[in-house]
C-alpha cells in the first residue's frame, strides 16, 4: 500500500477515535474537567515519553546526521510557515495568525508518522515538536496578543518536552542501553498517545457550534492556508533541498501538513482572545485533514522521486 493509502487508513482510524470522544462528551461520560485532565496527561507524560523513547536508540553516524538534517529542515519549515501566516493574517487577527502558523505536531503528527513510516520515524519529527513548543510560547504569544512582554521564558524552560529532548539526547549521546523492562514500560505508555489525543480532539469538536463552524468563511480560509498553502510550498522547498532522505522529508511534511494545533484554543482562552474561533480552527482543520494530508503526501511522491 502507498504512503498516501496508509495515511488515509490511519486518519480514518483516528477519526473513529475522535467520534468516540465526541459521543462520550455529548453523553456526559467525559466532562470538561475530564478532557482537560486527559490533555494534561498527554502533554506532561505521554508525548514527552514518546520523544524519549524514540531518541533512546543505538547511536550511529547516520542517525546523528539525520538529526542534524531534521533540525535544519524543521527550522526552515517554521520560517516559511510563520512568514506566510503573518503576511496573510497579522492585520486581521492574532488567533488566525497563530492557527495557521503551528500544526498539531504532537497530538496528530506523532501517531500519523508512526503508523505510516514506523515508530522509528518519530525521531525525525522530534525537533518539530521542540520548535512548536518553543515558538508557541514566544512568537505565538506575540502574534496572539501583539505584546512581546507576554512571552514567558519560565514557561518555555518548564516545558516537559524540552526536558524529554534533553534526556533523549543524553541517553543517545552516551549510548546508554535501554533495559528490557524500561522499554516495555515506555512502549505501553506511548501506545496511549493516539487514542487519548483523538478522544480529546473529539471533545473539542463536541464543544463547537458545528453549524456556525461549517458556515464561517474565515475558518475555511485559515484551514486552506494551514492544510494546503503551507504544505504545498514545503513540498516545493523539499524538491530543491539538496540534503535529507526522502523518508525524513516525508515525516516532516506529514507533520507540517497536520491540522491547527489544539494549543491555540488554550492560549486564546488564557489571553482572553477569540476562544470560539480558535476551537473552530482546530476542529474544522482536523476534519478536513482527512482529505488534505493524504493528497499532499501523494503530491510529494509525484514531485519528488
Amino acid at each position: 500500500m502507498s504512503i498516501a493509502g496508509l495515511l488515509f487508513k490511519q486518519i480514518i482510524i483516528m477519526f473513529v477515535l475522535m467520534m468516540i470522544g465526541f459521543i462520550f462528551y455529548k453523553k456526559g461520560y467525559i466532562s470538561d474537567q475530564g478532557s482537560k485532565d486527559i490533555g494534561k496527561l498527554l502533554l506532561q507524560l505521554v508525548i514527552p515519553l514518546v520523544v524519549v523513547n524514540n531518541f533512546w536508540i543505538e547511536k550511529s553516524a547516520e542517525t546523528t546526521q539525520t538529526l542534524l538534517h531534521s533540525l535544519v529542515i524543521t527550522a526552515i519549515c517554521f520560517m516559511i510557515s510563520i512568514a506566510i501566516s503573518y503576511l496573510i493574517f497579522h492585520k486581521k487577527d492574532g488567533v488566525s495568525t497563530f492557527s495557521a502558523s503551528f500544526s498539531n505536531a504532537g497530538f496528530i503528527g506523532i501517531p500519523l508518522v508512526s503508523a505510516t513510516l514506523g515508530s522509528h520515524a518519530v525521531i525525525y519529527i522530534s525537533m518539530m515538536i521542540v520548535f512548536v513548543n518553543f515558538l508557541q510560547w514566544t512568537i505565538g504569544v506575540w502574534m496572539l496578543t501583539g505584546d512581546k512582554t507576554n512571552m514567558s521564558a519560565k514557561k518555555i524552560l518548564g516545558s516537559p518536552i524540552l526536558y524529554a529532548v534533553g534526556f533523549g539526547l543524553l541517553v543517545y549521546g552516551l549510548s546508554i542501553p535501554k533495559p528490557a523492562m524500561v522499554n516495555n514500560i515506555l512502549t505501553t505508555i506511548t501506545a496511549m498517545n493516539t487514542p487519548l489525543a483523538m478522544i480529546v480532539s473529539g471533545v473539542y469538536l463536541a464543544q463547537s457550534d458545528l453549524v456556525a463552524m461549517f458556515k464561517n468563511r474565515n475558518t475555511y480560509f485559515v484551514c486552506f492556508v494551514r492544510l494546503v498553502v503551507i504544505p504545498l510550498i514545503t513540498v516545493v522547498l523539499f524538491k530543491f533541498l539538496p540534503f535529507g532522505s526522502l523518508e525524513l522529508k516525508t515525516a516532516i511534511l506529514i507533520t507540517a501538513a497536520c491540522p491547527v494545533g489544539s494549543n491555540v484554543a488554550v492560549f486564546a482562552q488564557a489571553y482572553d482572545k477569540d476562544y470560539h474561533s480558535a476551537v473552530e480552527h482546530v476542529c474544522l482543520s482536523t476534519v478536513l485533514c482527512l482529505v488534505t494530508v493524504p493528497l499532499i503526501v501523494l503530491f510529494m511522491s509525484v514531485v519528488i522521486h
